[in-house]
């Protein structure tokens, strides 16, 4: 479906379409570069419908999903504007020193939208679930498992209470034995992960908290979280596991490790010289 123009498509589909969808298609062909960025939940809540009537649109299109349509879409806006784009602004005709121009105020845009998004209260407040837990799980699939298992790297160094999963089937199991004195930290970009949403339901029903690092406010995921952290980064469809994002999700975790360890700091300082010495000998 990569290679189909989706405004043709909903251009000649558009009279057997329901009210619903018809909401869905005009809203896509008015605001299409929004669409690329929003989630299933920002495009419902826009259009005034169901998540679950978006979904249907794009059944009705003949797409797995709606991650399948917003690839289709652009491809479709690339073929339109008859420059290929690698990513956002960047195209196949940069050169290196306007590829590294862009990359860097992609990043530095990503981080400060990051940090402007920052509620302090829901920071302290997560530190605090941290602390007062018993065992802290990180979890992610995909791209979001890469930045789930640095966070795992990170705070082994001063605790011995986290854990990262690195198989779908071990989170989920995983998550079931959690109890109301964990904690689990959940993170993906869209929030709309299935296998992460999975996890999340477990959990709630298991009485855990859920710390939730996603972009999105409104999303499958964030509907099972106790506290939502937002990255600022955009990340396109066709740009799964940008560094872009990934960093941004790192600069949160990096956050909430440095106030775990001020908060918690003669056993984190302790923790942390005995890691650093085991490993010493590693060294050359």
């Amino acid at each position: 479906m990569a290679n189909v123009d989706i405004f043709s498509l909903i251009r000649s589909r558009y009279n057997a379409f329901t009210n619903t969808e018809k909401k869905v298609a005009e809203y896509i062909l008015e605001h299409t570069k929004d669409v690329l960025y929003m989630s299933i939940t920002d495009l419902a809540d826009a259009c005034n419908v169901g998540e679950s009537s978006v979904f249907r649109f794009c059944k009705t299109m003949n797409l797995k999903g709606y991650q399948e349509f917003k690839i289709v879409l652009a491809h479709s806006i690339s073929q339109g504007e008859g420059t290929p784009q690698l990513s956002g602004e960047i195209t196949m005709q940069d050169s290196i020193e306007e590829l590294s121009s862009k990359i860097l105020t992609t990043t530095v845009s990503a981080l400060t939208e990051t940090r402007n998004l920052l509620n302090e209260k829901d920071i302290s407040k997560a530190i605090d679930y941290m602390i007062a837990a018993d065992r802290i799980h990180f979890f992610g699939v995909g791209a979001s498992l890469m930045t789930a298992m640095e966070a795992k790297n990170k705070f082994i160094r001063i605790t011995n209470k986290t854990e990262c999963s690195l198989d779908s089937h071990l989170q989920i199991m995983s998550a079931a034995l959690m109890t109301p004195k964990d904690v689990a930290v959940l993170i993906s970009y869209s929030g709309s992960t299935k296998d992460t949403i999975d996890v999340a339901k477990v959990v709630k029903e298991r009485g855990a908290k859920i710390i939730s690092i996603t972009r999105f406010a409104k999303s499958p995921l964030t509907s099972y979280s106790d506290i939502t952290l937002l990255c600022g980064a955009n990340e396109g469809p066709l740009q799964g596991g940008s560094l872009t994002a990934k960093i941004s999700q790192l600069y949160l975790l990096d956050l909430l490790y440095v106030e775990y360890f001020k908060r918690s700091f003669n056993e984190s300082a302790h923790n942390k010289e005995l890691t650093a010495n085991s490993v010493i000998e590693k060294m050359l």
